[in-house]
């Protein structure tokens, strides 16, 4: 497994190695030696898989209490996957990071605890990812996706508006925002 620090150095971008022939390929997406190697000690305790449409953006969610670190990988199509610090007193406080995961690149995005998470599915994709901690709805919250303070460049085509849920179009701005302290 190779890891690579973003702009934000403690998400991480990591690269299995893969063993391909005629057959077919196998890799190991997870295995608690090599990542606690790379400095990511975690019990996951949840697994979630989500299938998305082309321009559907989920995010960005963050639990306040009960916070959750994610290791996200996607195994049918494309996605533009960000994380934002949301830990005050962090260098990197406010600023986010952004990795494109494909089922093709086979990538992986390490979302620490701390950080608010969210994705564009730029094609059809179903994402996969586990989590340090258990989703608590009433903890969770949910930062606006295009707040300006914190503008992310979302690759949206020639500059639409992506699918959104309620929750996700009603996010919170930065400036409002719980964080973690």
């Amino acid at each position: 497994m190779h890891a690579q620090a973003t702009q934000l150095p403690e998400v991480l971008l990591l690269t299995p190695r893969v063993f391909e022939d005629e057959r077919g390929c196998f890799m190991e997406t997870w295995q608690r030696r090599t990542f606690a190697g790379l400095g990511i000690d975690y019990d996951f305790v949840q697994d979630n898989c989500s299938h998305s449409q082309p321009g559907t953006l989920r995010g960005l969610h963050y639990q306040i209490i009960q916070p959750q670190g994610k290791l996200v990988r996607v195994s049918a199509g494309e996605i533009f996957d960000v994380a934002v610090d949301l830990r005050q007193g962090s260098p990197t406080y406010g600023r986010w990071a952004a990795a494109r995961l494909s089922a093709r690149n086979r990538q992986q995005l390490w979302v620490p605890p701390g950080f608010a998470h969210g994705f564009l599915a730029l094609t059809q994709a179903e994402v996969h990812y586990k989590c340090t901690d258990y989703y608590a709805p009433e903890h969770e919250r949910t930062l606006l996706w295009n707040d300006p303070q914190i503008n992310v460049s979302w690759p949206l085509s020639d500059g639409g508006q992506p699918r959104l849920s309620p929750k996700d179009a009603a996010g919170t701005p930065f400036a409002e925002v719980e964080c973690y302290v």
